[in-house]
């Protein structure tokens, strides 16, 4: 895959010139350019954020570039629809399998077509054989793994003679020796010439499958070209914003801590769940802990579970060493932990209620405001010192959360988070989605927090982010802590890192 001026599209399988994507004011991509030739596999890598997800829609005709254009074998093609670029020889294997799960394989992958079956059948047979896999069509979908699903995302593509697979973290959910079949397929798909791009957090599938890497941050691509002219090491300098090694030589005044010597509020042991296993570390009162690493890791699936609201699979937690494993979450809260989740609009607000509303609901039910006989008046002053502290812009506590600024929005329910009083708070992407003066205000919330010796675990995409403020930081790849780093060990060139799976001496074992 190449990224460069050169007009002439011909030789190429997939083209892409001066992609543009705005949503708002946001801009997503800024002039993304890509040359996929037949049998090459592109590996693209880049972490939360930097626009690959975009990129794909726009190419599989989801998503309308604002400027910038789109080619197939040199023709330049107007991806209107989905329809166009699958009748245009583009199909996307997305990470998550959608097959129908009563129904067989041969039904699955035939499904919409409208030759003759006998005709589709003598189609299929032939490709199954041609690739050499050993997949039962008459099986039902809902007995396949992961892996066997994914065989069959990749036979509907064939079926509608793809020539461009897209494939989406394809080994995200793959054992080991799932993951070598699926390299294996891979590898004949690309000596019949199909073009793939595949993308990836495992740095190690770069340069065991790809012939090219392409890495975007922050909707461009910083570095792109054939695999063998880069080493791991260069691929995560090309995940890093610029300037990094001078920005971090500023931040190392800070007070130690020995941890060793106080007793942990939070005791994590051996814990597992689904999408993590055998996760161990302790928290300590007034410490900010970072929980680094890509999405898909198995962060949040671990504080979920924590709070109660997934199945425990294995292992203990302990607060102030009382087990409080697989309790209910609001036992969870009544104990001393709350939660900021990720997704404010979803799971972290009542939006046509009061901002006063919003930031006492945690406290329904409890003498505070009011067991049975709602104390509007407490409310609206727990309310209000929430809004002085932590310098709210509101209008009146009794309009609607909807009302308020994004920003403002993410100080309520941390408010709301923290009206309870815990002894640990979970922070999931505090600031995702906020201006840069509401993300000074939030961090000063969670120094204040770590002042009153609040325990903190910080979830962040954002490696800067966890710099900033970590006392210490672990990460999580493919659902387990493969890096544990002091304060003076953190930096975005080592969270980044062993985020992507390179630790290095070795990319942790499969």
């Amino acid at each position: 895959m190449e990224n460069n001026n050169n007009n002439n599209t011909t030789e190429y399988m997939l083209s892409v010139k001066g992609i543009y994507k705005s949503f708002g004011s946001n801009a997503v991509l800024k002039g993304i350019s890509m040359d996929l030739k037949a049998g090459e596999v592109i590996a693209l890598i880049g972490g939360n954020g930097a626009g690959k997800s975009t990129l794909m829609k726009i190419i599989m005709g989801i998503y309308q570039p604002d400027t910038g254009d789109i080619y197939i074998s040199g023709e330049k093609v107007n991806m209107t629809k989905p329809s166009v670029a699958l009748a245009k020889g583009i199909y996307m294997v997305p990470q998550e399998p959608m097959l129908f799960p009563n129904m067989t394989v041969e039904e699955n992958v035939l499904m919409g077509f409208d030759e003759k079956p006998v005709e589709l059948r003598k189609r299929l047979d032939a490709h199954v054989k041609e690739l050499g896999w050993d997949l039962n069509l008459q099986r039902k979908a809902n007995s396949l793994s992961i892996a066997e699903q994914q065989l069959v995302e990749i036979l509907r593509g064939l079926m509608r003679e793809a020539r461009i697979l897209i494939l989406d973290e394809p080994t995200s959910a793959l054992t080991f020796d799932e993951v070598q079949s699926l390299f294996k397929v891979v590898e004949d798909l690309k000596k019949k010439n199909i073009s793939i791009i595949y993308i990836t957090h495992r740095l190690t599938e770069v340069f065991e499958i790809a012939t090219h890497v392409a890495i975007m941050r922050d909707g461009v691509v910083t570095l792109n070209g054939p695999v063998a002219e880069f080493t791991k090491e260069m691929l995560v300098k090309g995940l890093l914003p610029p300037n990094t090694v001078s920005k971090e030589k500023e931040e190392k005044a800070y007070e130690k801590v020995d941890y060793e010597k106080l007793k942990p509020v939070l005791q994590v042991k051996d814990f597992s769940g689904y999408g993590f296993s055998n996760i161990t570390f302790d928290l300590y009162p007034g410490e900010i802990l970072g929980i680094a690493g890509v999405v898909g890791a198995g962060r949040t699936e671990l504080v979920s579970t924590i709070f109660g609201r997934d199945k425990v699979l294995g292992g203990k937690v302990y607060l102030d060493g009382q087990d409080i494993t697989g309790l209910t979450t609001k036992k969870i809260l009544d104990a001393g932990i709350n939660y900021v989740p990720e997704d404010r609009h979803y799971h972290g607000l009542f939006k046509i209620s009061s901002i006063a509303a919003n930031t006492t609901s945690a406290l329904l039910d409890t003498k505070t405001v009011g067991k049975f006989i709602l104390n509007r008046k407490k409310e609206n002053e727990i309310a209000q010192q929430y809004v002085d502290d932590f310098r709210t812009k509101i209008v009146s506590l009794n309009d609607d959360i909807g009302s308020l600024s994004g920003g403002n929005q993410q100080k309520v329910v941390i408010a709301r988070a923290l009206s309870t009083g815990p002894k640990v708070v979970i922070l999931d992407e505090p600031t995702r989605g906020i201006d840069a003066a509401a993300r000074g205000d939030v961090y000063n919330i969670i120094h204040q927090l770590k002042d009153t010796g609040v325990a903190v675990l910080l979830i962040s995409s954002d490696m800067e982010e966890i710099q900033e403020l970590a006392d210490r930081s672990v990460t999580v790849f493919q659902g387990r802590i493969n890096g544990e780093f002091s304060k003076d060990e953190i930096s975005q060139d080592s969270l980044t890192s062993a985020s992507f799976g390179f630790t290095g001496e070795s990319e942790v074992a499969e």
